[in-house]
């Protein structure tokens, strides 16, 4: 097929790379021009990948118009909080026979859509499909075993994806509960900042676990309440991307937990750094999605607190661990 991957930074590129080594046209738009450069003339993202080859196929473009021209599968992987003045901007040349997959994981801030929800708002009878699980971006550029799930609620429209992506090294699964497959990827990351805080604290594996483990019911008990199924979340979308951003070396969110952990501000984290921690963009609109459909999310708060209010991370985690009594489940 003809294929465009909107967004060029390390997961969109290895979405095009995969893409193009299963024998697909594939054009990757980039918002920086360096990038475009770098991928055309020495098969490699530079600044975002750098170290790794990519397929010769991959065709990269600086005009979204052209990238998205003809497309037969569009695939967007850009950062969430850019995701709808991109997508505003190249709207009508998408083709709207193209199925649409959202690999981008977030909770656009103010609105609390999904990002499949964005999609469906600024291309109107798009047929979307959202991909997420557990997948370093570094990890498939290197065909390291990886596996994903594709969902979406249109007839054979998530086959048509599974088929796309799926290659030796990258097995892809099908689900229609789209809700719970792009909650579990979004949500996943405000649990890996708190688990990196907890790690930057100096605290052990036990509290590790416990985090990844409440952690789960809190995303469970918030994708109920907007319709999702609790299966999701223990698969690949809910469980499995959620202990890989916990523990993985490679996970940007849990690195900012780390340093915030250690005592340094927020700003001072993310200063000059080029690549995004969605989980810290997430955890005010998970906050604000919690509170407008009554859902209790301890841990989210907390990240708030120590992220957002200057609450101290030592402080902030004796709080959790000294909360009211209660039952595991909730009944």
């Amino acid at each position: 097929m003809r294929c465009a991957v909107v967004g060029a930074g390390a997961w969109g590129t290895a979405l095009a790379d995969l893409l193009a080594r299963n024998g697909h046209e594939v054009r990757l738009w980039a918002y920086e021009p360096d990038v475009v450069q770098s991928v055309n003339d020495t098969h490699e993202n530079v600044r975002f990948l750098e170290g790794h080859k990519l397929s010769p196929a991959v065709q990269a473009t600086g005009d979204i118009m052209h990238a998205v021209e003809g497309a037969e599968l569009v695939t967007l992987a850009t950062p969430s909080h850019v995701l709808r003045s991109i997508l505003r901007s190249a709207g009508k040349s998408v083709p709207r026979a193209a199925p649409i997959v959202v690999a981008t994981k977030g909770i656009e801030k103010g609105t609390l859509c999904l990002m499949t929800e964005v999609a469906e708002q600024e291309i109107p009878g798009a047929t979307v499909v959202a991909l997420s699980g557990p997948s370093f971006a570094k990890e498939v550029v290197t065909c390291q075993p990886t596996a994903v799930v594709v969902a979406s609620q249109k007839n054979g429209a998530a086959s048509v994806a599974q088929r796309a992506f799926s290659s030796p090294y990258f097995r892809t699964y099908t689900h229609t509960d789209v809700t719970g497959v792009e909650l579990g990827g979004a949500l996943k990351n405000v649990m890996a900042v708190a688990t990196g805080i907890a790690e930057g604290l100096g605290l052990g594996f036990n509290a590790r676990a416990a985090l990844v483990t409440r952690g789960l019911a809190e995303m469970t008990r918030l994708g109920l309440a907007l319709g999702a199924e609790q299966s999701t979340f223990a698969g690949l979308a809910g469980l499995g991307d959620l202990v890989l951003t916990c523990t993985g070396s490679l996970s940007r969110n849990r690195a900012v937990g780390v340093e915030v952990g250690k005592g340094r501000t927020l700003e001072e984290v993310l200063r000059n750094k080029e690549t995004v921690a969605e989980g810290v963009m997430t955890a005010q609109s998970a906050r604000e999605l919690a509170a407008r459909e009554g859902v209790e999310m301890p841990i989210v708060d907390t990240v708030n607190r120590v992220l957002f209010e200057g609450q101290p991370a030592h402080s902030a985690i004796a709080a959790l661990m000294t909360r009211e009594l209660r039952a595991e489940v909730d009944r």
